[in-house]
Parts: structure tokens; C-alpha cells; sequence
């Protein structure tokens, strides 16, 4: 029976049309007011074929019975209660009329039979509506809100549907409707099977309520589809830890990597380590802060804007820190690590007296902006974008190591420097360089670390522990020990999170890297040579 009410007003709809297009929405509004209810549901059926924008808030605000008219000047507003009183604003303009005196206006009326209408023609305005975003969006509302009076809206809005999302979503909506409000058994056999594909959380709650369904047949479908669903989320949910834990790894990789090539070559304990991060990160908040004040159109390119001049940046202190300090310290590593904290202190105050002590923003491009979907994950883009970032720099870290000649001669510093030195290898400028290319990787992991982490002076003490952690346990001096180390620690770090807390995980984590180093002190992948081994 509800059929042929829905018939005559699709009907309407398309008979209202060709008038409405000689009519305005404005028009239309000020005759909502007039005649009967009759009347009043012809005009809304007007209103919902003029395709204007507006048209939903005065439907949506009519159903809700906020529209009135005033009787100073005849306007139709919408009536906002603040407190006890009363105010208006044009429905269409949003323009203010203020306060609405006590029998100041009149109520448009509506009936059971009139909202029905309306709902309809709400319906029928999103579910057909020409943007795809806006017709998703209302299935998912209906999803929520499952509505007798929808449901041959929804059928024929997913028979007219061309968007896979969107009819995905439809036929989400419609198996949600068809266990709350009743079907036969076959129907409800399929919306649990729907529902069962479907395997979020949302579908989870309506499953749960139809596995009470007195059909014996359709509620033992829905409690499997519930286990079912429990077991998927279950194993997306540890698929989303390794996700965190890789995505800190490479925080850690790229925080470590510089680390392990200073300490391997030279046995440098770095203090200041963290601070090169930090420069790297205010080296690209200056970038940006140039950009945004005189090419602004250049602003998603400021981060490979800001990656050569952090690396040289930071590259050229680390250079004039060995030069200057450490290369006096050599073979005194208390002595070394003591100069190279208090250098560090003095590199976070020279940037707390030039950028302040304050966090500055640092914005992401738009392309490292937002997230998509994977299955039941989320991965947002800046934190993918900084995985392959950190493999990038791996990977070239690699060539510079294994392919060219400075490679080959830090590789015979590490292996056994005495030797090196007596084949006329200059071991001070390959230290000199060793530590401004550690240097310069410490202000490429500033440069990811700023769209991700607060730009502080404080940035770096965040990290040097653990890329300290990193280091050992992965093997000093050995670049793939600290790729391994890295992702492991972080995965690791991921995993006991949950049940520990952060705190108590970290805790966790270096007993672990203690209890290891007692039957591997030279870490997962030792670096070999005849200075080593000796």
C-alpha cells in the first residue's frame, strides 16, 4: 500500500518540474506558507525539483518545524531558541531579523503525512543528488537511520546507481534496513550475507542484533557472520600494529642511520646527534616560512625544497663539530661524550634565542595530507610517504658506500684504520666527512620528523636514545643491523604498546636490547674486519 503514495510523488516530482524551472526557490518558499496540506506537499514537491542547493536546509528545517513566518514583514525564517527567547534568520539569505517578539510569527505547519513527504523528497534529493560524495554520504546516513519510508528509495537508487562506492553503500543500507525493520527469510539471509562482506565494526552491531532474530536459520547465520567479522578485525588489527611499528621504524631508521656511520667509523658516542635532527627540522620551517611569504604557489614543493639545504645545513655543522672538537678527543670517549653534550646544549639554546622557545608549525604539503583506506586500516600519507623517504635515503646511503670512493675508503677506516692510513688513505678528512655525512642524514630524518613530530628544541632528545638503541642492538657501523634494528624495535615496540602502555614498552624494549648484547655484544649483524676482530 505504501507503494503507490511513492508512485504518485516520484510522479509529482517529475510533473513539478518543468514548472519549478520557471519558478524560484524563493518563489516557492513564500507559498509554503498558503493553502492547506495538499497544498504545502505539492510545494515541497516543487521545491525538491529545482535542484538548488538550498533546497535541502529549508525541507530539513520544515521536518524539524523550526520554519515559521514573521507577521512584521511576511519573511519565512528559521527560528534558533536561545535560552527563552526567540530568533530569526532568513531561511535562504541566512540574514539576522534578531529577536522574535512573543506571537511575533507563525508555524508552517506540517502533518504525519506531510513529513512523510518531506522525507521522501529528502530522500530523493541526496540519493539522486549529482555529486557522489553527497550521495554516499546519505546512504551511510541511512545505514544509521534504517526508515521504513526509504526503503523503495534506496532499491531504486541503487538500481540508477553508476558509483561502485556509492552502490556498495546502498546495498549496505538496504541489508541494515532489511534486519531492523523485517523481511522474509530469504531477505534477511542475504543482508547478512551483505553485511558479513561488509566486516566493520558498524556491520558487527546490526549483525549482533539479528542474532536474536526468532528465524533459528538467519540468527545462526548472523552470530558465524559476527565471529567471522571479530576473526577479520582481529587480523587487520595486527596488520595495522606492524603498519605503526614499520612507520616508527623508519622514524628510527632515519633518526639512526647518520648515528651509525659516525659511531662505526670513528666510535664517536654523538650527544649532539639529536640536535642535527633538530636543525633539520627548523631548516625546513625557514624554507617554508619564505615560501609562504613570497612564492606561496611554491609550498608543495617545499619539503624537496628543504632536504638538500637541511642535509647541507646540518651536514656543515657536523663537519666544523668534528674539526673543532672531536678530532682533539679521539680514543677518550667519556671525554668526547661529555664536549659533544655540551655542544648539544649550546645548539639548543642558539635556537631557542633565534626561532624562540615556542613549537613552530611546520605544514604538510598536499600531498602528505590526509589518509586512504586499506581494507580495515588507515594509512595516512605522510607517514607512507616518510617510509619511502627513509628507504630512499637507505637505499642511497647504500651506493655511496658499496659504488663510490669515499664509500670504499670509510668502509677501510671501519675494517682497520692503522692499515688504511699506511695505504695513504687520509683517515682525518674521511672522519671529517663520515661525520658531516652522518650529519647530513640526521638533518634529512629533521626534515620527516618535522611533519610528524612538534619542531622544538627539544626535538632530538625525543630520538637519541632510541636511536642510540637502534645502533646497538642492530650492530654498530653496519647499515643493514640498523634497517633491521630499526623496524624490529619499532614493530616490537608497536605490539607491547597495547598491553603495557608506552612507557613500560620502552622499558621492555631496553632489558630486551640488554639481555641481547650479553650474548651478542656486537649486535645482530657485526661488522668484521682485523682491527675489529683483534
Amino acid at each position: 500500500m505504501r507503494l503507490l503514495p511513492r508512485l504518485l510523488l516520484s510522479f509529482a516530482l517529475c510533473l513539478w518540474a518543468s514548472i519549478a524551472a520557471a519558478q524560484t526557490l524563493e518563489e516557492l518558499v513564500s507559498t509554503l506558507p498558503d493553502g492547506n496540506y495538499d497544498d504545502r506537499a505539492a510545494v515541497v514537491a516543487q521545491i525538491a525539483a529545482t535542484g538548488d542547493d538550498r533546497a535541502l536546509k529549508v525541507l530539513e528545517v520544515l521536518l524539524a518545524g523550526d520554519l515559521e513566518v514573521l507577521d512584521s514583514n511576511g519573511r519565512v525564517v528559521q527560528i534558533r531558541k536561545q535560552g527563552r527567547d526567540d530568533f530569526a534568520s532568513d531561511i535562504l539569505t541566512g540574514e539576522d531579523y534578531g529577536e522574535v517578539p512573543s506571537r511575533g510569527s507563525s508555524k508552517v505547519r506540517v502533518n504525519n503525512s506531510l513529513r512523510r513527504d518531506i522525507r521522501t523528497a529528502i530522500g530523493t534529493m541526496t540519493l539522486r543528488h549529482p555529486d557522489p560524495a553527497r550521495r554516499l554520504a546519505a546512504a551511510e546516513s541511512a545505514f544509521r537511520s534504517p526508515d521504513p519510508d526509504q526503503s523503495e528509495l534506496l532499491a531504486e537508487a541503487l538500481a540508477a546507481e553508476t558509483d561502485p562506492k556509492v552502490a556498495e553503500a546502498l546495498a549496505e543500507a538496504i541489508a541494515a534496513g532489511t534486519l531492523a525493520l523485517g523481511g522474509s527469510e530469504a531477505e534477511k539471509l542475504g543482508a547478512v550475507a551483505v553485511l558479513r562482506a561488509m566486516g566493520n565494526t558498524d556491520a558487527k552491531t546490526v549483525l549482533s542484533g539479528a542474532a536474536t532474530d526468532p528465524d533459528a536459520a538467519v540468527a545462526d547465520a548472523a552470530a558465524e557472520a559476527v565471529h567471522h567479522i571479530e576473526q577479520m578485525q582481529n587480523l587487520w588489527g595486527l596488520a595495522q600494529n606492524v603498519w605503526f611499528g614499520l612507520s616508527l621504524g623508519s622514524v628510527l631508521l632515519l633518526a639512526a642511520i647518520g648515528l651509525a656511520i659516525t659511531f662505526g667509523v670513528m666510535g664517536v658516542i654523538n650527544m649532539a646527534h639529536g640536535e642535527l635532527v633538530m636543525l633539520g627540522a627548523y631548516t625546513t620551517f625557514a624554507v617554508q616560512e619564505a615560501i609562504r611569504s613570497s612564492f606561496p604557489a611554491l609550498f608543495d614543493w617545499s619539503l624537496l625544497i628543504a632536504a638538500p639545504l637541511a642535509f647541507l645545513v646540518a651536514g656543515g655543522v657536523g663537519v666544523a663539530i668534528e674539526r673543532g672538537v672531536v678530532r682533539f678527543l679521539y680514543g677518550r670517549p667519556l671525554e668526547t661524550l661529555l664536549a659533544t653534550w655540551g655542544i648539544s646544549l649550546a645548539l639548543q639554546q642558539l635556537v631557542r634565542t633565534i626561532f624562540g622557545p615556542n613549537n613552530r608549525e611546520v605544514g604538510n604539503p598536499s600531498f602528505m595530507s590526509g589518509a586512504f583506506e586499506l581494507g580495515q586500516m588507515t594509512v595516512t600519507w605522510n607517514r607512507l610517504w616518510i617510509l619511502v623517504f627513509a628507504l630512499a635515503v637507505f637505499a642511497v646511503l647504500l651506493f655511496v658506500l658499496k659504488k663510490t670512493p669515499i664509500g670504499l675508503q670509510m668502509r677501510a677506516v671501519t675494517q682497520n684504520r692503522a692499515m688504511a692510513a699506511n695505504m695513504g688513505i687520509r683517515t682525518g678528512w674521511v672522519d671529517a666527512m663520515t661525520f658531516g655525512l652522518g650529519a647530513g642524514i640526521a638533518g634529512l630524518a629533521g626534515v620527516a620528523l618535522s611533519q610528524i613530530d612538534n619542531v622544538s628544541p627539544n626535538l632530538g632528545q625525543s630520538y637519541i636514545v632510541d636511536s642510540f638503541m637502534v645502533v646497538v642492538f642492530g650492530g654498530a657501523g653496519n647499515i643493514w643491523g640498523t634497517l633491521a634494528g630499526a623496524f624490529s624495535l619499532g614493530i616490537a615496540n608497536k605490539f607491547l604498546e597495547p598491553w603495557t602502555g608506552a612507557v613500560l614498552a620502552k622499558i621492555l624494549v631496553l632489558v630486551f636490547i640488554i639481555l641481547f648484547i650479553q650474548k651478542r655484544p656486537r649486535g645482530l649483524f657485526a661488522v668484521r674486519g682485523r682491527a675489529v676482530d683483534a
